[in-house]
């Protein structure tokens, strides 16, 4: 702050003399107070406290305040403060200035809200702090025992608090309707999304602007916790979690495209004491901006709350129902609370779990930077901003997986340290090995937790499987699993049922937990247990992989399971319950999204004759990121299993084991599947693949 004077100057104004300037907005339903105005004072005129000089001029026109005096060490133009209103330099003269205010608003850069709330709890004043409170933890802290002390009330400037949606947004998460919207079922998760556009200019603004710290004092102006905390608080609020200790479990992955020193792009993912998952996906880094919303994930449908709107769109089977909501001002808020006791909307004490987040955010290591050559940047000079490619449907893969960036692979991101490791490197072009082993262990347990191999490459760098895709996040690169082993979901989503004739969201998914790893060179064998949704073990397996080079640009991936009954068990598939054509299970393969894909076997041309077919081998070839290339599958020796293919609504190839009716294994009993895949750089024709097989 500048030193302290008690000097201060009256600009003259009409501050009320816009006719609409005394008309609440049409979604406010407080009214003015009838009592005396109360007295207001702002601290920090520009930047948001030009917002606050709007409302203040709102609420004066109604009778409700008094703006009795302002400080800003850049005094605010001529006009735009009302008659008689003093002007001081910093909240130090202010507050040596004998105005009384009843409260005193704080809309200042983010390292000086501790010292100045600290100092107007001080006084007689309550306080108004905008977002975030602080800078720390401790500071946050320190700032509850000031204000207990002191009795005063500190009305935090979270203003998506103030919506009425989230009256009827608690009441879907409990797995309730409203008067206005459907009920979504059991809260399974809940997501925020925020995608905005900065340019180079946005963090010139000022010398704060894109700091973790300024001049040895925390900053922490990152994505997360300036331009876009509004939706991680909101996440909060829905899932009840208001305390530091509502969260078991706070995890950032911060990166950076602009050159700054705090993240811009960034997934933040916690979970409540409850268990239930809220994963937050924010970038300042987006193509265009959109409105951020929050997303209620329930078994029966969606909910989705476009915060800066008041707007909630509800998706079920049924259909589609919107509705807008009204918002309380949270000035008029803590103005209500002070002379009629209404509770505060957005209270310090509820502050306490985005505190821990913005806690973990301070504390984590620095942000990464994304390489240059996965960002573009559109514009010139200081109008220009980054954008990082395909960043849209990023956002959208992390939320529904609740993923970091980090695990979603990303060629930008952190590696993954978890569950993560090389299964075999043939020396490819790139220098990245062919095929990664995942455990699948951090999986939520919606996604039935399993291990997969992904990527698998072509021996030119060549990607040619993809994971947590959006539109199907269960699928998992290359492996085994089965959507009905005894009632249990071992494949992740929704079940088909017969008894419901359509598919349906319980709790009833398993995991497959890696219990041992035997590695040779070329030769890698997993023992894995299969897990009921109630933690028994069902199924023993035997899963091997092999790989074979065969010329400088084809190489062959042999696997296979054996899988042996612990109980009496039923292998099921969407098919064996009714769903024609829906057979899938047992091994698959997720391809990544491919251009002029050709999917053929011995006997058959494209998806429609191919799926469900019983053929020797099947092959896939199209224009993948890296180049062209061709995956070969050989059906497997012990079954004429029908091929499953997907090639319009999404890239896949499986092999059904449970096509159509269900396979029962008594205790004891094993079933074997050996798979065989072909996989090269280029497009081989029938003659080369037919070569292939023969060499089998």
């Amino acid at each position: 702050m500048d030193t302290p004077s008690t000097e201060s100057t009256v600009i003259p104004s009409t501050f009320a003399a816009d006719p609409a300037a005394g008309t609440a907005p049409a979604n406010s339903t407080a009214s003015a107070s009838s009592t005396a105005p109360a007295r207001i004072a702002l601290v920090g005129v520009h930047g948001f406290g030009a917002h606050h000089l709007h409302n203040l001029e709102r609420l004066s026109g109604q009778g409700a305040i008094e703006l009795v005096a302002v400080a800003d060490p850049n005094p605010p133009a001529a006009g735009t403060l009302p008659q008689g209103t003093a002007v001081h330099a910093d909240l130090d003269a202010l507050l040596a200035g004998n105005h009384r205010p009843d409260v005193i608003i704080v809309a200042t850069p983010i390292q000086t809200h501790a010292p100045l709330a600290l100092s107007v709890l001080a006084s007689s004043a309550d306080l108004y702090l905008e977002k975030p409170p602080v800078a720390s933890m401790n500071d946050f802290l320190q700032l509850q025992d000031a204000a207990s002390a002191a009795g005063r009330s500190v009305q935090i400037g979270f203003q998506s608090l103030g919506s009425h949606a989230l009256i009827a947004l608690e009441k879907l998460a409990g797995g309730e309707s409203t008067d206005e919207l459907p009920g979504i079922g059991r809260l399974k998760g809940i997501s925020a999304t925020g995608r905005w556009v900065r340019d180079r200019a946005y963090y010139k603004r000022s010398r704060w602007a894109g700091k973790r710290s300024l001049d040895g004092v925390d900053v922490v102006d990152g994505v997360a916790t300036n331009p876009l905390a509004h939706a991680i608080a909101t996440a909060l609020r829905i899932a009840g979690a208001r305390k530091a200790e509502d969260l078991i479990s706070v995890e950032t992955d911060l990166y950076r495209a602009n050159d700054i020193e705090a993240d811009d792009t960034s997934v933040i993912r916690l979970r409540t004491v409850s268990g239930l998952p809220i994963t937050c996906a924010l970038t300042l880094c987006a193509t265009e901006s959109v409105e951020p919303y929050v997303t209620l994930h329930g078994t029966e449908g969606t909910a989705v709350f476009h915060y800066t709107q008041d707007l909630v769109t509800v998706h079920t089977d049924a259909g589609e129902k919107t509705h807008v909501f009204g918002r309380d001002d949270l000035t008029e808020n803590l103005l209500h609370h002070l002379s009629q006791g209404t509770p505060l909307l957005s209270p310090l004490d509820h502050s306490g779990a985005f505190m821990r987040v913005l806690e973990a955010i301070r504390t984590a290591v620095a942000p990464t930077l994304i390489p240059t050559e996965n960002v573009d940047w559109v514009g010139t000079g200081e109008q220009a901003h980054a954008v990082i490619p395909h960043i849209e449907d990023i956002l959208d893969r992390a939320t529904r997986a609740h993923a970091t960036f980090s695990e979603l692979g990303l060629p930008w991101a952190r590696p993954a340290t978890h569950g993560v490791e090389p299964l075999f490197s043939l020396a490819p072009e790139n220098g990245s090995p062919v095929v990664v082993l995942r455990s699948g262990s951090t999986l939520e347990a919606g996604l039935s937790p399993r291990p997969y191999l992904h990527p698998v490459s072509t021996l030119a760098g060549t990607q040619v499987t993809d994971h947590l895709p959006s539109d199907h996040v269960w699928h998992l690169g290359a492996g085994v699993a089965l959507q009905d082993v005894n009632g249990s979901n071992l494949w992740g989503g929704r079940s088909y049922r017969r008894t419901a004739g359509k598919y349906v969201d319980v709790q009833d998914h398993g995991r497959i937990e890696t219990a041992d790893i035997a590695r040779e060179e070329d030769h890698t064998v997993l023992e894995l247990d299969w897990l009921g949704s109630d933690g028994a073990l069902l199924l023993q397996e035997r899963r091997s992989y092999r790989r074979i080079l065969l010329d400088p640009r084809t190489w062959r991936l042999d696997i296979q399971t054996e899988l042996t009954a612990v109980v009496d068990v039923s292998l099921g598939s969407p098919g064996s319950h009714g769903a024609a054509g829906s057979g899938y299970g047992g091994f698959f393969w997720r391809l990544p999204v491919n251009g002029t894909p050709r999917v053929f076997s011995s006997t058959a041309e494209g998806e429609p004759s191919v799926h469900g077919s019983v053929a020797p081998w099947l092959a896939w070839t199209g224009e993948f990121d890296g180049g062209p290339a061709t995956l070969v599958f050989a059906a497997p020796a012990e079954s004429p299993d029908p091929w499953f293919v997907r090639s319009g609504q999404y890239p896949a190839v499986g092999s059904a084991l449970a096509w159509d009716v269900a396979v029962n294994l008594g205790a004891g009993a094993s079933l074997t599947r050996t798979n065989t895949v072909w996989i090269s750089d280029g497009t081989l024709d029938v003659v080369d693949i037919e070569a292939l097989a023969a060499r089998r």
